[in-house]
């Protein structure tokens, strides 16, 4: 996608993030403007300071000046602490709003989106560009508010010695501008640069932490540390260039300032020794240009971090341009299927990805309160029929119903309220067993959670935990064996209570007393439900209402078990294979 223009960032971020900040801002950069002109104060003392009390020695003026400075660095210290509070208030509420509006558009993309974009780069740009996204701001209006109040104080009060003197002093900055403007876009390349190597960093280290067995059982520690180390390599060298030329902008700002403090030594020092000029007026005009090359150096700054932050703002954007194309239609037709009406219905359906067709005119029908499997080769298309049913993936040709009702006519909470999961990977949050088997439902009383735990055959291994069902489960359910897994996914499934069980290998990796467990839970859960079973392990299907066999996309057979087993195609032939095999 082209980036989108620096002028539609800045509007974005500020109309959506920042303008609701507006009171607070604008406080802390009054705060800002004091903490500014504070300083253009501090070098009008100097001239008094210097004339009045060191050389000509009035005593008088001692407490005057002293008070005067003592005054403006303390109204310095308070503006300048209130200011920051605030703009650090600021930049974490934004920061955080950026985060949880970005994860609430990302849940709301296609699944095809993520598996295209890798959990690295998601993750760092959730965390990583929101936050250089929200903190350069107040960078920025620091800079808007503090350092340019102060540059034009110091200016006035420089202006006031001797304009002539001011001339010379900044007369090379002219010749910043061509310098500053290459090592602007020089940032802004090489941050993007270093923002896409921070993303494939969390990457790598997102599969090194999850694929961590797979690592030591083919003792990869070596090769995937070297990988790992060739990643982050990448990343310092980007980052590297983009310091740099962030690191540039002030130091040609101290050449410009060094040449323009030589010229103005050389021309004031001999009109000081011609009396042309006090020494205070020399102290003051010094002190004002060499304070004011302080905030003109920290604007340079600014360029540099902004065109970074900019970077970040265009990555961010990118993600929120990007819209689903499953969505609910503008007139749902409402549906609360009950199992004896939950005929489902694929009519010459065919889906590609990208360039790989998995269906072709695939038709079939799963009978309400019955069960139906699935079998066949893999890669013939079985997954992705479950993912048709839920509306995880649209069909580019053909229709699917439930009930009657195509599904995608109908609202796609109310749609997928009517399923109920149970896949071979059953998926666990690191929190406990009761909230991986509640998710958030509050509405589940007691008794009904016992009754629950019951039919899963949970309560036969809770005895056995810490705290029972409090106990942790570990990241991605580690915590619990692979039949404990299955078990708490079933009683998700249970407390669901929907009218069609969706069986994706659910015992498949099982060992035979687990899986004997599951399956009753199973079988118990399937009753007067309408279920549909995935299943490569033909056994456990013998007993279905029917079996559909699909290839290539397409049905291939279908019938009962013993009706296949007689009609010696391509079930039999896997039946056959799988019980010579001991399958």
């Amino acid at each position: 996608m082209p980036a989108p223009a620096k002028q539609g960032l800045v509007a974005w971020l500020w109309q959506d993030y920042l303008k609701r900040h507006l009171p607070v801002i604008l406080f802390a950069m009054a705060l800002m403007t004091v903490e500014g002109a504070m300083l253009g104060l501090l070098s009008f003392m100097i001239e008094p300071m210097f004339d009045d009390v060191f050389v000509s020695g009035d005593r008088g003026a001692i407490p005057l000046i002293a008070g005067g400075i003592f005054a403006i660095f303390t109204a310095r210290a308070l503006s300048g602490f209130g200011q920051r509070v605030m703009m650090a208030r600021v930049g974490q509420k934004v920061s955080a709003a950026l985060q949880h509006d970005l994860v609430g558009h990302m849940l709301g993309l296609d699944s095809l989106w993520f598996q295209k974009t890798p959990p690295g780069n998601l993750i760092e740009r959730v965390r990583g560009d929101t936050l250089v996204a929200s903190t350069i701001w107040s960078t920025v209006l620091a800079a808007a508010g503090r350092d340019l109040v102060a540059l034009v104080s110091l200016f006035v009060v420089a202006l006031s010695i001797d304009w002539l003197w001011t001339l010379i002093a900044v007369a090379g900055v002219p010749l910043l501008l061509l310098p500053i403007m290459g090592l602007q876009r020089l940032v802004r390349r090489t941050t993007r640069a270093a923002r896409a190597a921070a993303a494939l960093i969390s990457t790598r280290l997102d599969e090194i932490f999850h694929g961590v067995t797979t690592i030591k059982l083919n003792r990869l520690e070596t090769h995937e540390n070297d990988r790992f180390g060739r990643t982050v390599d990448g990343f310092v060298r980007a980052q590297i260039r983009s310091e740099a030329g962030q690191a540039g902008i002030p130091a040609l700002m101290d050449i410009v300032a060094a040449l323009g403090f030589l010229g103005v030594l050389y021309y004031g020092g001999l009109q000081i020794i011609d009396g042309e000029k006090t020494v205070g007026e020399f102290m003051s005009f010094f002190t004002a240009m060499a304070l004011v090359f302080e905030p003109l150096r920290k604007l340079g700054n600014v360029t540099g971090a902004w065109q970074a932050a900019l970077a970040s703002l265009e990555r961010l954007h990118s993600v929120f341009e990007e819209q689903p194309t499953i969505l609910s239609p503008a007139r749902s037709r409402s549906l609360s299927c009950a199992p004896e009406a939950a005929d489902i219905t694929l009519e010459n359906v065919h889906l590609s990805y990208e360039d790989t067709a998995v269906l072709n005119g695939l038709s079939l029908t799963a009978k309400a309160g019955q069960m139906t499997a699935l079998v066949g080769p893999s890669g013939a298309g079985k997954s992705t029929v479950f993912n048709l049913l839920t509306r995880l993936v649209e069909p580019q040709q053909g229709q699917v119903t439930l009930g009657g009702t195509p599904i995608d006519q109908m609202a796609l909470p109310e749609l997928r309220r009517n399923f109920a999961v149970v896949s071979q990977d059953a998926h666990l949050f690191d929190e406990t067993l009761r909230d991986n088997i509640l998710l958030g439902r509050t509405d589940i009383p007691e008794a009904r959670l016992q009754e629950v735990l019951s039919a899963a055959h949970i309560t036969d291994f809770l005895s056995g935990l810490p705290n029972g069902l409090d106990s942790p489960a570990g990241p991605r359910g580690t915590n619990l064996s692979g039949g404990q897994r299955q078990r708490v996914a079933i009683a998700r499934a249970l407390l669901r209570d929907a009218p069609i069980l969706l069986l994706d290998e659910a015992t498949s990796a099982l060992d035979a007393k687990s899986e004997q467990v599951v399956q009753e839970a199973l079988e118990r859960l399937s009753k007067t439900r309408t279920t549909l079973v995935i299943a490569h392990r033909l056994s456990t299907v013998r007993n279905a209402d029917r079996i559909i066999v699909m290839d290539k996309g397409r049905v291939a057979e279908q019938g009962s078990h013993d009706e296949l087993i007689a009609k010696g195609g391509l079930y039999s032939g896997l039946y056959q294979l799988q019980f010579a095999s001991g399958a």
